[in-house]
């Protein structure tokens, strides 16, 4: 049975979602989480890492909050960034100030695949405790019991062969055994080098110039998860 591997933004969730909802709401709460909270170890090790980062061991937290908004704004993959927004969306779910939407026809076919006995897991460069709030408070409830796995950029970039490679290792399967499903060719064709299989998602929502031919980069293309067959090219 193989493993599904998936990407999140633009994958499962519209690129709307995290752009218009999550990061203007983080952007917005940042300061005054990190004054109430900027004490607490597992948020002063982060701020410590930007202050590291920008060269100003001493920094002002201020500093770091305004480095940290700009980056927002910037939509830097960060681990530092990821980590504290995803504490910060942990009290947005929390609240009820917003649930997770999903793509119509990925639920369907999530439960599909796990209920035929495929695993899923999923990789984005938001954090793993991200990625957990998202899918335990999606509009379909809890999605979490779904998965197996979890993995964000502290395993590496999603550019990079060697983090699919170390995804495989720490799933127990070969390379092979894994069809990656994102919206982004870069991180395709670097899965692809470390073995993976590969489906390019290609939404309208999100890409309304469909991507056709060399823009594939040889990678299959969908535009739902309806079309994937969880066994392609095995």
């Amino acid at each position: 049975m193989s493993t599904i591997l998936t990407d999140i933004e633009g994958t499962t969730s519209s690129i709307s979602f995290v752009k218009d909802v999550l990061f203007p709401y983080a952007r917005t709460r940042l300061p005054g989480f990190v004054s109430a909270h900027g004490q607490r170890p597992e948020v002063r090790r982060w701020l410590d890492a930007v202050a590291v980062e920008i060269a100003a061991s001493a920094c002002d937290d201020d500093v770091i909050v305004e480095t940290l908004q700009g980056w927002i704004d910037q939509d830097r993959k960060h681990t530092a960034l990821k980590a504290l927004q995803g504490m910060i969306w942990e009290a947005g779910y929390r609240d009820g100030d917003f649930t997770a939407p999903l793509y119509p026809d990925v639920l369907p076919a999530l439960r599909a695949w796990h209920a035929a006995g495929h695993r899923l897991a999923v990789y984005s460069s938001g954090s793993v405790p991200a990625q957990k709030l998202l899918f335990s408070h999606t509009e379909a409830g809890d999605l979490t019991p779904l998965f197996s796995g979890f993995f964000d950029t502290e395993i590496g970039g999603k550019r990079e062969p060697d983090s699919y490679r170390r995804i495989a290792e720490q799933l127990g399967s070969a390379p092979f055994d894994l069809l990656f499903l994102s919206d982004v060719v870069a991180e395709l064709d670097a899965a692809r080098d470390a073995g993976l299989r590969t489906v390019l998602i290609d939404r309208r929502d999100d890409y309304p110039q469909p991507r056709l031919g060399e823009a594939t980069h040889g990678h299959v293309r969908v535009e739902s998860f309806a079309e994937i067959n969880p066994d392609l090219g095995r």
